[in-house]
């Protein structure tokens, strides 16, 4: 049995909360006898936790440099399920030996990983941790149990929000002002201050802006994948290409926008541009109903890739392509890697916390009074269940949108053409 986000949750909730009050009780009554860290010693060794989501990962970017720039590339570490290690691995932040899972598969194997990993991070003597999980139980409790003299992470002080105990020595207080990719930054920054401070870190926002890595394909790759996409087609596919992905994470479903606004969005673009080709993405459980999708349009300019490319295939998909239409969801922050234009439509979530970065990055959002109804406060549950702030969204606005994007893509083609002529 896959434990889905459903259960993990569920799991989290039922046994997070005495796990944490329990071992919250054994802390202190440790701290009576043990001396604290000497803040003066620098830590040796990183650890990064990150089980879930796949897109907060390229968000990481930055702290995890940081990181690098504090302990080196071979003292940094990251500790995920099994299935998102293929985004570090392309990411390529830290050796692919330092890749610490867990497989999701089945209550039994998740807690037999989870031995396994524990002892491994104390065999490594790794001594700071580093909890990307918001207020999630478990990775409070992992980050207890790893034996790190110094674990950072965020704490509820007086907030009503998640309980998770009071296992963290560097306690972060939750800023719902801060995009995702500057908190991350300063949990790291966080390991440098006093951990009598509460809350931290009390110092400003990083000056330099925070962007994301570039992903630059091999050119036997970018031929590769142009071959695959030609045979799926049935001709050469050439530019301009858009990429719609009509899918989302299961962690938060009310993020998906309604596939009938993208098949009207593919019909719109099909009729009004003639040479454009359409490739629909997605996952390989995705496969069929992509294959689904395809067929209503009855064109043979629309593509079927769901399912036939690995992670880094994708990326490299993305750097053939001029434009991504996507809900919230990994492929927004994937396409931030590279040149392509992304046009990613947002609902529950808010693109002020979440947004992908880069100038090539573009956001739809209603911004209905009730968004965003899902936050770390919750633990990204909502009541809703008629998600208005995607049905806001219209067909129009996003062809729109799109219209404009291919119009200066072609201005700077014709820009490069120009100045490689001169």
């Amino acid at each position: 049995m896959h434990l889905n986000p459903q259960t993990i949750r569920i799991i989290d909730a039922w046994l997070g909360v005495p796990l944490c009050w329990m071992l919250t009780l054994f802390r202190r009554l440790g701290d009576l006898f043990r001396r604290p860290p000497d803040e003066a010693t620098p830590p040796q060794k990183i650890l990064f936790i990150k089980l879930i989501e796949l897109g907060a990962n390229v968000q990481a970017h930055a702290a995890v440099h940081r990181a690098v720039e504090l302990v080196g590339r071979r003292n940094v570490y990251f500790w995920v399920f099994e299935e998102n290690r293929a985004i570090l691995e392309l990411l390529d932040l830290v050796p692919q030996e330092n890749l610490l899972t867990i497989r999701s598969q089945g209550i039994v194997r998740f807690a037999v990983d989870t031995l396994r990993t524990l002892w491994s991070i104390r065999r490594l003597k790794i001594d700071a941790v580093i909890d990307m999980e918001f207020f999630a139980r478990a990775s409070a409790i992992l980050s207890f149990l790893s034996g790190a003299r110094r674990r950072v992470g965020l704490h509820g002080f007086n907030a009503s929000g998640p309980y998770r105990g009071d296992l963290m020595t560097h306690r972060v207080q939750h800023n719902p002002y801060t995009h995702v990719s500057t908190y991350f930054y300063l949990l790291v920054e966080a390991l440098g201050t006093p951990a009598r401070q509460r809350p931290i870190p009390k110092r400003h926002y990083p000056q330099q802006h925070l962007e994301c890595c570039r992903f630059v394909p091999t050119e036997a790759e970018l031929r590769r994948l142009q071959g695959r996409l030609d045979r799926a087609a049935g001709f050469h596919v050439q530019r301009p290409i858009v990429l719609l992905n009509p899918n989302a994470s299961d962690i938060v479903p009310l993020r998906k926008w309604p596939s009938d606004r993208f098949l009207g969005v593919a019909q719109e673009l099909l009729d009004t541009h003639g040479e454009l080709s359409l490739v629909v993405t997605g996952s390989p459980s995705e496969r069929r109903a992509a294959e689904a999708f395809v067929r209503q349009l009855g064109s043979s300019r629309a593509v079927n890739m769901a399912g036939r490319t690995t992670l880094r295939e994708l990326v490299v998909l993305y750097c053939l392509a001029d434009v991504l239409v996507t809900n919230d969801s990994g492929p927004g922050q994937f396409a931030s890697m590279t040149d392509i234009d992304s046009l990613v439509l947002f609902g529950p979530e808010t693109p002020q916390l979440w947004g992908p970065l880069g100038p090539r990055a573009h956001v739809l959002w209603a911004g209905l009074a009730c968004s965003p109804c899902i936050n770390p406060m919750n633990f990204r549950f909502s009541p809703c269940k008629e998600p208005l702030c995607m049905s806001e969204i219209t067909v129009a606005e996003v062809v729109a949108a799109v219209d404009e994007i291919l119009e200066r893509r072609r201005r700077e083609a014709g820009g490069d053409r120009l100045r490689r002529a001169a």
